[in-house]
Parts: structure tokens; sequence; C-alpha cells
């Protein structure tokens, strides 16, 4: 007989899923998810949006001129930036180093937790290794879904490490953690990227 992946009395935290060498399967298979990679049919504002200029000029002058080398710095000027001005668009509410617990293996901080009336938004930051930064933010989507009862029937979330930026989403009925196939460069793809967040938090 196989052997869970987690022991049912063992305590951890979002951060302890990264470094756990068990498959993303494996672990939302444990919660009593599944898992699937697909390409995401992730929604996008069409409304007008200001000039992105001097959000672009951010992001660039970063990638040229400071040493983004761990990810303290990739937080702080590459994706704090972008997540201000989404903030700012949406007028939602976005907390940074949120702790969230459901229980004692459904808990720990939120990098980037953006809330608009009924819609939410999830955001890790990674230095390096985005496939297990994927798995901590399914994890972290997990404990949204059953610790987050806003109606939102789809709950999502992004992994970053500043530069790269992939979506997931959990489909709330179903029980399904999709990692969509496609990655988003923050310079080349930085309107998409925002009209994308914008609807995520808008969309009634």
């Amino acid at each position: 007989m196989k052997q869970p992946v987690i022991s049912p009395e063992q305590s951890l935290t979002f951060s302890d899923y990264f470094r756990l060498r068990a498959s993303t399967e494996d672990i939302l298979a444990y919660f009593g998810y599944e898992k699937q990679n697909a390409r995401i049919e992730l929604p996008r504002t069409n409304r007008d949006l200001p000039v992105l200029e001097n959000l672009y000029a951010t992001v660039e002058d970063a990638l040229l001129h400071i040493s983004l080398e761990n990810e303290i710095t990739r937080r702080e000027f590459l994706i704090a930036p972008v997540m201000a001005e989404i903030r700012r668009l949406t007028e939602s509410k976005l907390r940074s180093e949120y702790w969230f617990e459901v229980n004692h293996q459904l808990k720990g901080s939120l990098d980037y937790f953006l809330q608009r009336e009924r819609n939410l938004l999830v955001v890790e930051a990674k230095n390096a290794d985005m496939s297990r930064g994927f798995t901590q933010l399914a994890v972290e989507m997990v404990a949204l879904d059953k610790g987050d009862e806003n109606g939102q029937q789809t709950i999502y979330g992004a992994v970053t490490t500043g530069n790269i930026w992939q979506f997931g989403d959990l489909n709330r009925t179903r029980k399904i953690v999709t990692q969509d196939i496609l990655s988003y460069d923050v310079l080349q793809d930085l309107e998409d990227l925002v009209r994308i967040f914008v609807e995520i938090l808008e969309r009634k």
C-alpha cells in the first residue's frame, strides 16, 4: 500500500511544500484535489487602461540597473511595482506577507494577496524554481478554497520570478488545479498581464 506523502499529524506551512520532494499531483491528491496541465483561457479586461509607460520604465530600469540575484530584491523592484499598479487600477485591497490559516497543514504567509468584493488573487514569488513554486501556489489555492467562502467559482493564482509569470487556477466545483502551459514575460507581455489581473479582480 502506498504511503501518504504527508503524515496527518505533520504540521506544515505553505513554504514547507516548496521544499517537499513529493510531486504536486501527490500533494494535491492528499487534500482531495487533482492537477492538470493545460492552456488556461485567462480572462482579460477590455476597458481602457491608463498608459503604462511609468510601470514599463520602472520594470525596465530594474532589469537594466539593479542586481536581481535574490528573491527579496526581485520582490521589491520587479514584483511589488506591478502589484501596486494592479491594486490602484482595481481599487482592491493588497496584503503582503498575509498570514492565512485553515488548519495545521494549510497555513502560512501569502506573498501577495489581492481582494476585491467577491474576487481574489494570490501571487507567490520565487527566485528560481518555478516548478516547486507552483506546488506551493497550488497548496495556497487549496487553502483559500477551504477557508474563504467568497463565492468565486474559480480561484486564480500566479507564481513569478519577477521576470517570468505563470498562472494557475482552481475549479472549486471539480476540485481541479490547472497549471497554465504558457508563461508571460514581464516586459514583453506587461499590458497583457495587467489586463489579466484587472479582469480577474473586477469580473462580476
